[in-house]
């Protein structure tokens, strides 16, 4: 059996501000409890690369920087687990886990780095900073703890700076939840709280130093960043003299409204390595809080540095110094006010968490509440920042997953309450997979869905109903101009667009504007859209697919009285069978709903006594499939006179513990179908119809590492004759395919997703991609996992 290749990840960053750095080609970044890899500036557009695996929480710092003695590229991480991981980038590009610190006692929040000294500085919420000396060689690296300060008066720091000063000794600059900088000072191998700089009135969010131009002995400029709205600069300055800006400003003379601008200044270190700390400026331009705030400085000599700001009002601010020695906003991307005010299921970012500069200088990127990369790259023929294409992803766990019938969209569905869609953007020279829509932004947790023929989903939430949407015109012309494939006939009547009214839950479809209705419009409330909004010849960015991408919703359906737990669409798309939480066989049953008027079909399916965790129709749609937390799968038959399901048979003892997964196997086997479990088995059963009652026999019983989450047949061609394809994921993210002859009932062939791309928490749902018209056959696995991760594998081919 072929290896599978991993083709494509969607996961979401981390809302910490710490939790990115980019240097060199790579940018980090913090998903969930891995750490993403992502090339911001390849024209590939492949997005994130792979996904390291090592924390446990959530991961909060992200620093990333070569070392100059082994010349090897050093990844530092730290996470809410309340340890340091330290990765190494082998020969192969993959990166690798050398070392794990423990000496936190609690989450670590800021990790700072001076590479060309080879030491490291972490900070916790124990209220500690931990200075690390890195000596990495060839073969391993080593790693020492120097010093362990605590901080007084107790806080919890978030941004830590460090720089080498004139005279050689390093300096710390640490800030957290209280208003003032803490600096500390190398005195020969221990560092002493050498300065207090006050200022701030809230928690300071983000610090850096640089030098302010080239020369050997410039001056440095640490930037402190807070929630109070403002960033500060502040000089080091080397020398008994003060600097001429601080002298300056501290002359009596000086007055302004009647008040001397005096600058004290704070003296630090002793002789040769005397400083003085001198507040330099106020930049004053954000609304709302900000989270980090980092310098650039051009090689070009005597350029001055310019700096990046990330603010919660939605905006990347640049400030620099003008020809008069003030600093001003030269640049600010983002959001435009109007749309500050705007809810985030309407579009609103809820803040930029991160800002980041590429190497060159010439890209700047953002990370939003919603975990999208937003990215603008300068364009020197027009003089202007230009939007770039970002990669997205969900931001809690992926709760299920499912393929359009043709086989050319997948849709995810995940606890961040929202529906994404993704397909292939094919290109002359390349095709890859991006987040083409966000059809439901939701008040709830979601927690299953399916696909109704090529136009239309059905998704439950924690909301006891269920949301039956169809698929708008701009999105659908969207997708078939990226992914050239041809408009389906039905498109023609579907609607423009979406929105969310104010205080609503429900997507109302809207009709797009052409530019001559928009000119004449009357004044709404209510969203418009202009119909070249989404006439894109790239994939969305993120302002459009909060905004414009969202589907109209058709119908509810009711009925249930707790959490919907799982739903099914018939494959013809006449039935949906759906279950919901339950503790009694009162609330255990499975309820149908016709598609043509959205009617319940009465009675509801009784068979469980707890939670329904599955439901699957088999291929040609004569058996319904249900499987539950009280051990047992039931099987409905479907009656050729009425047209309604009713019980023929029941397992209670299908598993020895909870069943949490079910799949039936395609055409060529049609009635053969898998149950995956608690116990850690995977099982096969074959139904028998041949006399009046209807039986399933146990043909195989497949041992898993750890409980099995979910199954999923191969439905496509690559099997062959007497031979089925099955797909098993565990609660510890393994994923297995396994080859089997139904002739003897034994496995033929096992294809174990490699531990490097396999996910780091458990596995929610397998789907096979259904074969794609006109395309040639190859098998596809989309997984969705707790680990918020969508990832697509391929299989070139499945029989060895």
């Amino acid at each position: 059996m072929a290896a599978a290749h991993l083709e494509y990840i969607a996961a979401g960053g981390n809302r910490h501000p710490c939790a990115a750095d980019w240097t060199e080609e790579l940018l980090a970044y913090g998903s969930g409890h891995n750490i993403a890899i992502w090339r911001p500036e390849s024209n590939s557009h492949q997005g994130v690369e792979t996904l390291l695996a090592a924390h446990t929480d959530i991961v909060n710092a992200v620093k990333l920087f070569r070392d100059p003695t082994s010349a090897k590229r050093v990844l530092i991480s730290g996470s809410a687990d309340k340890t340091v991981c330290i990765w190494i980038e082998k020969t192969d590009g993959k990166f690798e886990l050398v070392k794990r610190l423990t000496e936190h006692t609690a989450s670590v929040n800021v990790v700072g780095v001076l590479p060309e000294f080879s030491v490291f500085a972490t900070g916790a919420a124990d209220a500690t900073l931990k200075i690390w000396k890195l000596r990495a060689t060839e073969t391993e690296v080593e790693v020492d703890l120097v010093q362990s300060i605590i901080l007084a008066p107790r806080y919890f720091p978030l941004a830590i700076a460090m720089a080498k000063l004139q005279s050689g000794q390093l300096v710390i600059a640490v800030g957290g939840t209280m208003a003032n900088i803490q600096v500390y000072m190398q005195n020969k191998d221990t560092f002493t709280l050498a300065a207090k700089l006050t200022g701030h009135e809230a928690w300071v969010r983000a610090l850096d130093f640089t030098r302010e131009s080239s020369k050997p002995d410039s001056d440095f400029l640490l930037a402190s960043a807070s929630q109070d709205k403002y960033i500060r600069l502040w000089r080091f300055h080397a020398g008994e003299e003060l600097p001429e800006v601080a002298a300056a400003a501290s002359d009596p003379a000086m007055t302004v409204f009647g008040r001397s601008l005096s600058n004290k200044a704070h003296w630090i270190g002793e002789g040769d390595s005397k400083h003085s700390i001198t507040f330099e400026a106020l930049l004053i331009g954000h609304e709302d809080w900000i989270y980090t705030a980092r310098w650039f400085t051009k090689s070009a000599q005597d350029a001055a540095p310019q700096l990046l700001t990330a603010s919660a009002d939605n905006s990347l601010a640049m400030w620099e110094r003008d020809a008069d020695g003030f600093w001003t906003c030269a640049t600010r991307l983002g959001e435009i006010s109007a749309q500050k005010g705007s809810t985030t299921a309407t579009g609103s970012t809820g803040g930029f968490w991160i800002g980041l500069w590429s190497p060159s200088g010439n890209t700047v990127v953002s990370l939003g509440r919603t975990g999208s990369w937003r990215a603008w790259s300068y364009n020197t023929a027009e003089d202007r920042w230009l939007r770039e294409l970002g990669i997205s992803g969900h931001v809690r766990a992926v709760k299920d997953i499912a393929w359009s019938n043709d086989g050319t969209q997948l849709m995810s569905t995940s606890s961040d309450q929202t529906t994404r869609l993704f397909a292939q953007w094919k290109r002359d020279d390349a095709t890859t997979w991006h987040e083409m829509a966000r059809p439901q932004i939701h008040g709830y947790d979601l927690n299953c869905l399916s696909a109704i023929g090529a136009t239309q989903f059905i998704s439950g939430a924690d909301e006891k109903l269920l949301r039956v949407f169809n698929k708008p015109k701009a999105v659908a012309h969207l997708l078939a101009k990226l992914g050239g494939t041809a408009e389906d006939a039905a498109d023609a009547d579907l609607p423009d667009a979406a929105n969310i009214p104010v205080l609503g839950l429900s997507n109302k479809a809207i009709n797009a504007l052409t530019p001559e209705e928009e000119a004449t419009a009357e004044p709404s409330e209510e969203t418009t859209i202009t119909k070249s909004t989404l006439d894109l010849s790239h994939p969305p960015f993120e302002d459009h697919l909060a905004r414009h991408t969202l589907f109209p919703e058709l119908e509810k359906l009711y009925g249930h009285g707790y959490e919907i737990s799982c739903v099914a669409a018939s494959n013809d798309g006449s039935l949906i069978a759906t279950a919901c939480r339950a503790s009694s066989i009162d609330h255990a049953v499975i309820r149908l709903y016709e598609t043509k008027e959205w009617r319940e079909v009465k009675p509801p399916l009784s068979a469980h006594s707890l939670t329904v965790t599955s439901l699957a129709f088999s291929a040609d749609d004569k058996y319904l499939l249900s499987v539950g937390r009280d051990r047992q799968w039931a099987l409905f038959a479907r009656s050729s006179a009425t047209n309604t399901y009713s019980l023929a048979t029941a397992n209670p003892k299908g598993h020895s513990r909870m069943i949490l997964s079910c799949s039936w196997a395609g055409r060529s086997a049609s009635h053969i179908f898998a149950t995956g479990g608690r116990d850690k088995n995977v099982k096969i059963w074959a139904v028998d119809a041949s006399s009046e009652t209807v039986n399933a026999d146990l043909k195989l019983a497949i041992p898993t590492s750890a409980p099995a989450t979910s199954v999923a047949f191969y439905t496509g061609d690559g099997a062959g004759s007497g031979t089925v394809i099955l797909a098993a994921g565990t609660e510890d993210g393994s994923v297995t395919v396994f080859t089997i002859s139904m002739h003897d009932w034994a496995v033929k062939n096992t294809c174990k997703i490699g531990e490097y791309m396999q996910p780091s928490g458990a596995i929610n749902a397998l789907r096979w991609r259904p074969q794609v018209q006109g395309e040639e056959t190859k098998a596809q696995l989309a997984v969705a996992s707790e680990d918020l991760s969508v990832r697509l594998f391929g299989f070139e081919r499945l029989i060895g």
